[in-house]
């Protein structure tokens, strides 16, 4: 099923009559301890574009390149081992633990002479049962999710990747400012950053909230694999973005099936704005392969934010 990502390209292109970014070339070549990259891309009106910047190998190694697929098996497996090692710590002369593994879950029971005593130690297990699956969640890049449905869920943690390759990028972002005018604005390093971002190849996004993590890249992968969905994009383009404005708030707005991001710039006429937290944000879209300026968003999107149809996360 084609998922809103795709459709988004698809109704600019119908709409709005705005041509797409096509990517023209695109290397990528690498030592011990660099990895260097070279793009050439076409833009709306405008000459052929192109981008070159080097990156440390090892600085773009300290996060991952590829979000492992959430495995429930795996995390039930996780937190029964950790479960398992607590409750060998009970004196079996106090009390008598049973740990077993159902489909949706643990049953914990405990067994004693006190009621008392068998309260406390299950509320013990079913908050350390908590505590391990988040701390499973924390090694893997994961977080929980609460989708626009109010569906439980969880989903790759994109702040976190924003956050921790925002330093390793700041090549990549001091390139982009080189490229653009000594008197450029905010605006046109973003156009920039857009029209770059959105003529790599498009790698359509699965449902978030039951796709497992499968098919989204962190930017060390993404930048490897020259190819990448909504959410790796936005991911990318946020911590690019941060390296330029590093104090200017930022959102991240997750649609269903889509993701834009959001930046506290004085809006020009025209702009699709959101307002979170008494804050306005002017919206951009880093999917492509539409070029889409700062400021505009394509009709699905609209619908989305009409309807209420979305989440937010702060960067």
């Amino acid at each position: 099923m084609q998922t809103r990502c795709l459709i988004v390209g698809m109704l600019l292109w119908v709409f709005t009559g705005q041509v797409s970014g096509e990517q023209l070339s695109f290397s990528l070549s690498q030592n011990q301890n660099t990895l260097s990259y070279d793009y050439r891309w076409s833009r709306q009106g405008q000459q052929p574009a192109s981008l070159s910047f080097s990156l440390d190998r090892q600085a773009m190694a300290k996060a991952p390149a590829i979000q492992n697929n959430y495995s429930p098996a795996l995390v039930q497996r996780y937190v029964y081992v950790e479960l398992m090692k607590a409750a060998k710590e009970i004196d079996p002369k106090q009390a008598k633990i049973n740990i077993n593994r159902r489909h949706r879950g643990m049953e914990i029971s405990v067994s004693s002479t006190s009621a008392a005593r068998n309260k406390r130690i299950t509320e013990q297990l079913s908050t350390l049962q908590e505590q391990a699956y988040d701390s499973y969640l924390q090694e893997n890049y994961y977080t929980r999710y609460t989708t626009v449905f109010n569906e439980e869920a969880v989903k790759p943690d994109h702040i976190r990747f924003i956050h921790e390759y925002i330093e390793p990028l700041i090549p990549l972002s001091q390139a982009i400012y080189d490229s653009v005018s000594k008197q450029a604005d905010a605006r046109e390093y973003f156009n920039f950053l857009l029209s770059w971002v959105q003529s790599i190849p498009y790698d359509r996004l699965a449902n978030r909230a039951d796709n497992n993590g499968a098919g989204f890249l962190p930017p060390a992968g993404l930048l490897a694999q020259n190819k990448g969905d909504c959410d790796s994009k936005s991911v990318m383009t946020a911590a690019i973005a941060r390296g330029f404005l590093p104090d200017t708030p930022m959102i991240l707005v997750l649609l269903p099936g889509h993701a834009l991001l959001g930046v506290a710039l004085t809006p020009q006429a025209g702009d699709q704005t959101l307002t979170y937290d008494s804050k306005t944000y002017v919206l951009f879209e880093p999917t492509g392969p539409a070029q889409l300026p700062m400021g505009q968003v394509a009709p699905d999107s609209r619908q989305a934010l009409a309807n209420r149809h979305f989440t937010i996360e702060q960067i």
